[in-house]
């Protein structure tokens, strides 16, 4: 877990790692695309691309050099997308990679101590819902009465934590128990929203937990953690969108200090 250096504004810690993250990304994005990709052919490829647009603007009266300019253009755009896919394709997977392992942190808000949270558990058929049965750890008490939404088979039952703590919730029902971690803290903390049933590539996106047995009569649990956003520029954001809008500032910024081609 990690503390705030202020609970809003510049100087969170939230926003102060999306910063460093963000630089950290475009200056490695454009070092990976300097060194996987064909510089020369790239520079070439776009002088002829702006050529060819100045053509157009020059020779706007002479259809015939319009339409082979347009051609050119064409042409050029598709050699330089194949030029830059390989270096995406570098940079793309370590990329989702981190962007997952990072919204564990920075994507949602764990509940304080005393603050009241729900838990969610979705089943697989009509009637289980009436068996399922919530345990709670001492530091935990439930706050309301389970409501069974039988629309979506689902128990959801209100919590609140008395301390702050990494905590594990049993969900039994079928004769089977199924754990679930919850995390309460007023600080940054890695929290996992959802355990569920599925193969590792469904799970790998909005999971950190291990995977509910496939005969479970449970199909998710789930902890509503609010998702976090982050005050930047008069604006709140989504960290996702800002630390796309700062990697590419960075990237932009890096290419044209160390004059990279991209």
């Amino acid at each position: 877990m990690f503390s705030l250096v202020s609970t809003h504004g510049l100087f969170s810690l939230p926003i102060l790692l999306v910063i460093l993250v963000s630089a950290m990304i475009g200056l490695l994005m454009v070092l990976v695309f300097r060194y996987t990709s064909d510089q020369k052919a790239i520079h070439t490829v776009k002088d002829q691309l702006k050529a060819h647009l100045l053509a157009v603007r020059l020779f706007q009266d002479q259809l015939p050099v319009v339409l082979s300019s347009y051609g050119h253009i064409l042409s050029a755009t598709g050699r330089y997308l194949k030029l830059a896919f390989r270096p995406l394709l570098y940079v793309m997977l370590p990329l989702i990679f981190l962007i997952v392992q990072l919204d564990r942190y920075l994507g949602f808000v764990a509940p304080r101590t005393g603050q009241d949270f729900l838990l969610k558990a979705h089943t697989t058929d009509f009637d289980s819902p009436d068996e399922l049965l919530l345990q709670l750890p001492s530091e935990m008490v439930m706050t309301a009465p389970a409501v069974h939404l039988l629309s979506g088979n689902e128990v959801v039952w209100r919590v609140k934590a008395n301390k702050d703590g990494n905590f594990v919730v049993n969900v039994v029902g079928a004769g089977q128990t199924l754990s679930k971690q919850v995390v309460v803290s007023s600080a940054m903390a890695r929290v996992s929203p959802i355990r569920l049933r599925g193969r590792f590539w469904e799970r790998a996106f909005v999971s950190g937990e291990a995977a509910l047995p496939n005969d479970s009569p449970v199909q998710s649990i789930e902890v509503s953690y609010p998702a976090r956003t982050i005050y930047f520029a008069r604006l709140n954001w989504n960290w996702i969108s800002l630390f796309f809008v700062l990697s590419l500032a960075a990237g932009f910024l890096f290419k044209s200090v160390l004059r990279i081609e991209i």
